[in-house]
C-alpha cells in the first residue's frame, strides 16, 4: 500500500476544513474585538497561521498571534509562549493544535493559559483521533477518525500540497 493510498485528507478538503472552523470561531467570538490565537509549535502553529489568516478576511476581530512551545516527550517542562502571559490576560483565547491523539499535549497546554485569567477558551484541532487518556475535547475540529492505536496520522504542510495520512 503506498502513502497516496492512505491519504484522509488533500490540500482542498483541510483549506475547507480550516475556512469553517474560522467561521465557527467567527460566530463563537463575534462580541469580541480581540482574540488571542496560540498555535502549538509545529504543525498546530501552521494550522493557526491559516486559521488567523482566514479569521481577518472574514472578520472585523483583531487578532494576537501565540506560538506554544511544549515539549511532547516530557510534558512536566514549563510550556513557553512567544507573548508575555500580560498579552493574553482577561482575552479570549484559542489554543491550535494539529492532531488530538491521546490529549496530553492539549491538556498541558490549556494548564498553562489556566494559570491566567482568561475570558474564554476554546481548543482546535484539525484531526480528533479519539484516543484521549486525559479529559480534554477540541471545541472545533476538523475531522475525528476512529483509529487503532498502531496507526499515526501526519499532517503535512506544504504549499498548495497540504495533506493528511494515515499510516
Amino acid at each position: 500500500m503506498t502513502i497516496q493510498e492512505n491519504k484522509i485528507l488533500n490540500h482542498q478538503e483541510i483549506q475547507h476544513k480550516i475556512r469553517r472552523i474560522a467561521y465557527q470561531i467567527y460566530e463563537t467570538y463575534s462580541d469580541e474585538k480581540e482574540i488571542v490565537i496560540a498555535g502549538i509549535a509545529s504543525g498546530g502553529l501552521e494550522l493557526a497561521k491559516r486559521i488567523n489568516k482566514v479569521i481577518l478576511e472574514i472578520s472585523d476581530i483583531k487578532t494576537v498571534f501565540c506560538e506554544v512551545n511544549i515539549d511532547k516527550e516530557n510534558l512536566l517542562i514549563p510550556v513557553q509562549t512567544s507573548i508575555p502571559e500580560s498579552e493574553y490576560q482577561n482575552k479570549a483565547l484559542i489554543l491550535v493544535d494539529d492532531v488530538l491523539n491521546s490529549g496530553g499535549t492539549l491538556i498541558y497546554a490549556v494548564k498553562h493559559f489556566l494559570n491566567v485569567p482568561l475570558k474564554k477558551l476554546k481548543t482546535v484541532v484539525l484531526v480528533d483521533r479519539n484516543h484521549k487518556r486525559y479529559p480534554v475535547k477540541a471545541d472545533f475540529k476538523g475531522i475525528s477518525l476512529s483509529t487503532s492505536l498502531q496507526e499515526h496520522v501526519d499532517v503535512v504542510f506544504k504549499k498548495g500540497n497540504d495533506a493528511v495520512y494515515l499510516n
